[in-house]
């Protein structure tokens, strides 16, 4: 039987749930109104509901006056947080599809970003890029005035815009007028593969927003900290439309920024935090003079596993709960989560919300390990009202006949129809209905035939306090195939001088995995890097590992 959860009866504060447009105007009509919604982080600018309603009008004016139709997607390319804050909400209102990109991007990179989303127009803070072609319209990023947001304003070299549907393209066209046309259009993380395009239309990010806020109980009394890039589908859901349907506030940082991170908490009021692993490392150790402000109700942790290790060390050090949860861009963000109140089991990554959640029994993708502990363990699959649809069908999956899941049983045939969407991940559920996840299909090592699942190698290098992170990876192998190696961040340890510290750890932690894995199952040697490389939501690219792109500082064997 599958894990199943709804959210039928939303207990937030206001009338039911409508499309956005609608949400921004029962927020700007309702007491809440003139509270915040936005804030900066770095500076004093910010919105409350109702200036927000007034930036949503002048959009959508705006839209209609440059001729960018109903359904239309358009790039956002907005380093400021506040301004792509702004942007992406009222053209969302406006029933347009959003097209994000990255804003650190080199220009090459904004070109392939743009060629691979396909915008009619992008909206960005920055000249266009040498031989881009297509609409490129710059934003005033000096007109902001409260009450009335961001004017965007065309540059000299604007040009008539396209159609509003390219041929193939997976969403639907409408005129923008009733809501419900416009969605989000993103592309994966790409983490093991090619980033693949992912269109969420607007029902599904309202469903995932109100599944979050009521998980998490956001109130207006709420004010959410949200450090993570505005352009990934965490931070657009779980921070931006989750505070709009719950009718809380959100503070928006450019980055995360370690140094005055607690007083900057302090001084914004803020109730929640909205981070990842990675963050979470860096915060566990608390400074000699810091100290975390009373009124933080919880840390989310999201995008990639949390190690036991470090949620234990975070919490110790802060007094604060860790809520994780897991999700992905195909889902709108939040599958799962752990509860706010009552168990939350480490290694876990909670129960379904708002989302039904199976587990398929494949043993051919399970590492052996796994499989003998836990007989049920195999593919994740997940339906419901915020999981994307095949390319080409606008509706979300309800476990409607006929649709069939995306991908494929290991030996490539189709999945089963039902609905039901294979998340790539390998997982089991315990009896209490919590997921816990081993790993990616893909990430799985075949070591001559057994299947070695990374993440208990990695969690027990995390154990360490002088371990900041790590990952394992295959390394190609002439006689098995693969075989495990691990690659570690150091804490203390900067570049080659710190080679002398670095040995000493390692040698700790290669004897912790000798007496703790089968010579078959342990990595066969330890990699000290400066960091490791990552996306901007802190998953590692673990292809980047096993290229070798990365500089080493120190290396030990470790099998003996």
């Amino acid at each position: 039987m599958p894990a199943s959860s709804s959210t039928a009866a939303l207990d937030v504060d206001g009338p039911p749930l409508g499309g956005i447009g609608e949400l921004v105007r029962t927020r700007a009509a309702s007491a809440s109104g003139r509270c915040s919604y936005l804030e900066h982080a770095r500076r004093d600018a910010g919105l409350r509901f109702v200036d927000l309603q007034v930036a949503v009008e002048a959009w959508a004016g705006w839209l209609r006056g440059s001729g960018v139709a109903g359904g239309a997607r358009v790039g956002l390319l907005l380093g400021d947080p506040l301004e792509f804050a702004v942007a992406f909400v009222s053209l969302l209102a406006a029933g347009r599809w959003v097209a994000p990109l990255d804003p650190v991007a080199p220009p090459d990179a904004v070109a392939v970003g743009v060629g691979r989303l396909a915008p009619d127009l992008v909206v960005a803070d920055r000249p266009r890029p040498a031989g881009l072609g297509g609409r490129w319209v710059e934003l005033d990023r000096h007109s902001f005035v409260p009450g009335r947001g961001f004017a965007p304003r065309s540059s000299s070299d604007d040009v008539a815009p396209r159609a509003a549907q390219g041929p193939g393209r997976p969403v639907p066209v409408g005129d923008g007028a009733g809501g419900g046309a416009g969605g989000v259009v993103l592309t994966s993380s790409g983490t093991t593969g090619d980033p693949k395009v992912v269109p969420l239309g607007e029902a599904q990010l309202v469903h995932t927003a109100a599944s979050v806020a009521v998980h998490h109980r956001l109130s207006p009394a709420d004010r959410g900290f949200n450090p993570l890039p505005l352009f990934h589908v965490n931070a657009e859901v779980v921070g931006l439309l989750a505070a709009l349907v719950a009718g809380a506030g959100v503070v928006l940082d450019d980055r995360f920024h370690r140094t005055g991170f607690w007083s900057l908490m302090e001084r914004r009021r803020i109730t929640w935090i909205n981070a990842v692993p990675a963050i979470i490392a860096r915060l566990a150790p608390l400074g000699p003079d810091e100290r975390v402000p009373a009124g933080i109700r919880f840390v989310r942790s999201a995008s990639a596993p949390l190690a036991p290790g470090t949620l234990a060390r975070f919490e110790a050090a802060t007094g604060l709960r860790v809520v994780e949860t897991y999700g992905m861009t195909e889902a709108a963000s939040q599958i799962t989560a752990n509860p706010l109140d009552g168990v939350r089991k480490p290694g876990s990554v909670g129960l379904p919300v708002g989302i039904d959640l199976r587990v398929v029994p494949d043993h051919r993708a399970v590492p052996d390990e796994v499989r003998v502990r836990h007989p049920g363990a195999g593919m994740v699959e997940i339906r419901g009202a915020s999981v994307r649809a095949e390319p080409g069908d606008p509706e979300p999956r309800s476990g409607r006949a006929g649709h069939r899941r995306a991908g494929s049983d290991p030996d490539g045939a189709p999945g089963p129809d039902g609905g039901w969407l294979s998340t790539g991940d390998v997982g089991y559920l315990d009896d209490d209905g919590y997921l816990f996840l081993v790993g990616r299909h893909g990430d799985v090592i075949n070591r001559g035939g057994e299947k070695i699942a990374p993440r208990e190698a990695e969690e027990l290098l995390l154990e360490d306090p002088a371990v900041r992170s790590a990952a394992v990876v295959g390394r190609p192998d002439a006689e098995l195939g693969q075989v495990p190696v691990a690659y570690v961040v150091l804490h203390g340890v900067t570049g080659p001088p710190d080679a002398p510290k670095a040995a000493r750890d390692v040698e700790r932690l290669a004897e912790s995995l000798r007496s703790r894995f089968a010579r078959a199952r342990r990595p066969e040697a330890i990699h000290v890097l400066v960091s490791l490389p990552a996306t901007p939501t802190g998953k590692v690219r673990r292809r980047a590992l096993v290229d070798g792109a990365e500089p080493v500082v120190f290396s030990s064997e470790v099998s003996r």
